[in-house]
């Protein structure tokens, strides 16, 4: 609602720190230039640095610096183009349905705002031009800047726990007035138990022996803390030598079906592609990314092109466009097609390259995530061995539905667990025996290759089982590779026929179409020559429109600018008329009172009769208190001295209680030295 929104703004800027004394009438009737002073007056109060008169600046200067402090608030203008420009023009213009919500909203998070403000000092980086910044000392600086920025936050941060940490000043004066109060009670009762304990004989020694044994529990309670805490140490450590004890065997049992030619190929496998990674795909990045910054720096240094400039390439794109057209249509026409064998396996090169590239990018995003992960993994270990630190090594004790969803889950884990493990004894005991199986075996193909080698030097024929084995070997490679040498040529022309008979096929399909196009692209030419000349009168005739347009608008807005001043005006000298008449009214009413010789108006109370009667009653209560003062003064002495004797008899009961204790200490001291006495005196008979 436009006037409950109103209504709020009147009353925020009526109050501190703005004390603008605005009302519904004259705030609606403020001038734009007032309106925007006032927006101004709200936004420099939240950040000081816009604390100016807006009326020594330009339009655009008050628009710019008013949409980036907004920016930093975090305030949301429109994000459709249409209506950003609708609003640019009503905060430029000062329009009251643009600039209300916007004051509405800084006021109603004018904390917020001020918080966020005070770091957009410090935090929002400073933009420096690509051309300075790779100055090498503009770069340190810059890398700098950065450092105190997190720094910075840091701080803040701990500032801000500092301050939600803390207790506010009133809780802590109550605290210390308590502890004030507490610590003279313990005053007294010390005072009192001393005053006891000195009538006792060896009271030295009994405090002595109290004071020792206050030491002995501090030091009692010292040692358990230090107990639990090394529990608690131990206890982590526990955890992580059970999570090491984990990891190694996890990496035993990853390590235990390889061997070292195992890894040698795993790690030829790495190198490759780490090599490829190094020579081929990052320079081919690095080359993209520098084309890119070169075409944008020099898109940036050229200046910057008009509508004609745009025109002008555009013709020229056309151009090259119809003449690559032409030169295909030549090439078509010819029928000149050549067998390029070659071309085919420069198609298969580039798919393999592709194949590659898509294969490194997606080894590259696997990294990224297991980098992600791992970091993820120590980040919640070491939250997680702070939250036990923290909590003295406890654990958190689960529901009952939690435990019984924890005991089910561990019984279908351990079920799974005794599988598993059953399935695994299996695999290594057929491991096993396949292992000594093909050990046995190798002992006796060792002891036949003996005999062989020993027959052979009987014979005088030594290495020829090598020999003819080695020729065996390179007959069935050489036989391996004819038949892959024959079948890839039979596929290769296998594949030019069809790429022949389809390129035939395609020729003869589009030679028809080709003489149709001809005399289109020519009726398309002069169809694009009369697009552009009408489109050029329509943007002639759409721009004097448009001209005439914004004319209209503009003395249509000052119209109605203009009449709802008038109607603010005339609504203004209505209420006051109300006003008027209603005092009149009562003018009139009094003086009717007066006049009047009805006795009915004589009944009805005036003005005058109400005021003296209040004044009356006020007199009456003055006069009472003033008699009430009097009497207290009068009575003032004798209440001081009736005071000053309870005062003297309180003291004087207090020394009798003294004196009354101390005679009953003296007299069973008497009789414990009698009694000591007494019995002395037994003893000596």
């Amino acid at each position: 609602n436009m006037t409950d929104n109103l209504k709020y703004i009147v009353q925020e800027l009526n109050k501190e720190p703005f004390n603008k004394n605005l009302n519904l009438i004259t705030c609606d009737s403020l001038e734009p230039i007032q309106l925007l002073q006032i927006l101004n007056d709200v936004i420099a109060e939240i950040d000081e640095r816009h604390q100016m008169d807006i009326r020594n600046e330009s339009a655009d200067q008050t628009f710019a610096r008013i949409i980036d402090a907004l920016r930093i608030f975090r305030f949301k203008p429109p994000s459709d183009p249409n209506h950003f420009e609708t609003f640019k023009l009503g905060l430029v213009q000062g329009n009251k349905t643009t600039v209300y919500p916007i004051l509405e909203w800084l006021l109603q998070k004018r904390p917020e705002l001020k918080k966020r403000a005070y770091l957009a000092r410090f935090l929002v980086k400073i933009n420096i031009p690509a051309e300075i910044a790779q100055d090498e000392e503009v770069e340190n600086l810059y890398i700098q800047y950065e450092e105190h920025i997190e720094e910075f936050k840091q701080v803040h941060k701990n500032v801000e726990a500092a301050k939600s940490a803390s207790l506010p000043t009133g809780d802590i004066k109550k605290d210390i007035k308590a502890m004030q109060d507490e610590k003279e009670q313990l005053v007294r009762r010390v005072d009192r138990t001393k005053k006891r304990v000195q009538s006792f004989p060896n009271s030295a020694s009994m405090l002595q022996l109290a004071q020792r044994l206050r030491l002995e529990k501090e030091h009692e309670a010292k040692i358990s803390r230090q107990i639990s805490d090394q529990r608690t140490v131990i206890q982590s450590c526990q955890s992580r030598a059970q999570r090491l004890n984990q990891q190694v065997k996890d990496m035993r049992q990853a390590a235990a079906g390889s061997t070292a030619d195992g890894l040698i190929a795993r790690l030829e496998e790495e190198k490759k592609i780490n090599r490829y990674m190094v020579t081929e795909k990052l320079p081919a990045e690095i080359a993209t990314e520098k084309r890119q910054v070169a075409d944008l720096q020099k898109i940036a240094s050229e200046p910057a092109m008009g509508q004609a400039d745009l025109e002008q390439y555009r013709a020229k794109m056309r151009e090259v466009n119809a003449e690559i057209n032409q030169l295909i249509e030549k090439k078509m026409m010819a029928g000149d097609v050549r067998d390029d064998k070659a071309s085919l396996f420069r198609q298969q090169a580039s798919i393999v390259s592709r194949k590659k590239a898509a294969a490194a990018e997606a080894l590259r995003e696997a990294r990224e995530e297991l980098n992600r992960a791992e970091e993820e993994l120590q980040a919640r270990r070491a939250t997680l061995e702070a939250n036990r630190g923290q909590q003295g090594g406890g654990e958190e004790v689960l529901k009952e539905a939690q435990f019984r969803e924890y005991v089910a889950k561990l019984r279908t884990k351990s079920t799974v667990y005794k599988e598993k493990k059953r399935l695994m004894n299996e695999l290594i005991a057929e491991n096993g025996i396949l292992t000594r199986t093909l050990e046995i075996l190798r002992q006796k193909e060792e002891a036949v290759k003996r005999q062989i080698s020993q027959a052979e030097k009987r014979a005088g024929v030594s290495g020829y089982s090598d020999t003819q084995e080695q020729l065996e070997k390179v007959s069935k490679m050489m036989t391996q590779l004819n038949q892959k040498k024959g079948d890839t040529l039979e596929d290769m022309s296998r594949i030019i026929g069809e790429l022949n008979k389809r390129v035939n096929e395609k020729k003869n399909e589009l030679a028809p179409l080709i003489r149709e196009l001809r005399p289109l692209r020519e009726e398309a030419k002069k169809l694009q020559l009369e697009y552009d000349e009408k489109k050029s009168n329509y943007e002639r005739q759409s721009a004097g429109v448009e001209e005439k347009r914004m004319k209209l608008e503009q003395e249509v807005k000052a119209l109605r600018e203009e009449c709802q001043g008038e109607e603010s005006r005339y609504a203004y000298m209505k209420g006051m008329l109300d006003i008027l008449d209603t005092q009149h009214q009562r003018v009139q009413d009094e003086l009717r009172a007066y006049k009047s010789q009805d006795p009915n108006d004589k009944k009805k109370p005036t003005l005058r009769d109400v005021f003296k009667k209040k004044i009356a009653e006020q007199e009456n209560i003055g006069k009472s208190l003033r008699e009430k003062q009097k009497a207290v003064r009068d009575a003032q002495q004798p209440a001081m001295k009736q005071v000053k004797m309870w005062s003297d008899l309180l003291r004087l009961m207090d020394c009798k209680i003294a004196c009354q204790a101390k005679a009953e200490v003296a007299a069973e001291a008497g009789e414990y030295a009698g009694v000591t006495s007494l019995q002395e005196n037994r003893l000596v008979l």
